[in-house]
């Protein structure tokens, strides 16, 4: 089974970056899919940015041009490097992916998140 660890979290001011890590120990299988979500108090879970088998990119349109997903097979992990960081960034951030399974296909894994404090 895959489990995956996040981390890069914290406390940031306006404007700030961050850099998000998210390590799959039990190794990525190729062309699988990941993406980073994040939920907010009070709100429903939102897709924030994926990267497809291919290595396409979609990013919801709040963080497009500041937010950049990317993946390390090599590392076997998944990162967001986040920019120009806004108060409306702070939520739990969580990493996702779609990892072949041997003799069971496609499954979906989640991390446990990090906190992304922005403060204004």
């Amino acid at each position: 089974q895959l489990q995956l660890l996040e981390s890069g979290g914290g406390l940031v001011q306006t404007g700030g970056s961050l850099r998000l890590s998210c390590v799959a120990s039990g190794g990525l299988s190729p062309t699988n899919a990941a993406a980073w979500y994040r939920q907010a108090p009070g709100k429903e879970r939102e897709l924030v940015a994926s990267i497809g088998g291919e290595g396409e990119t979609d990013y919801v349109d709040s963080v497009k041009g500041r937010f950049t997903i990317s993946r390390d097979m090599r590392k076997n992990t998944i990162y967001l490097q986040m920019s120009g960081l806004k108060p409306e960034d702070t939520a739990v951030y969580y990493c996702w992916v779609k990892n072949w399974v041997t003799l069971r296909g496609w499954r979906e894994f989640w991390g446990h998140g990090t906190q992304v404090t922005v403060s204004s």
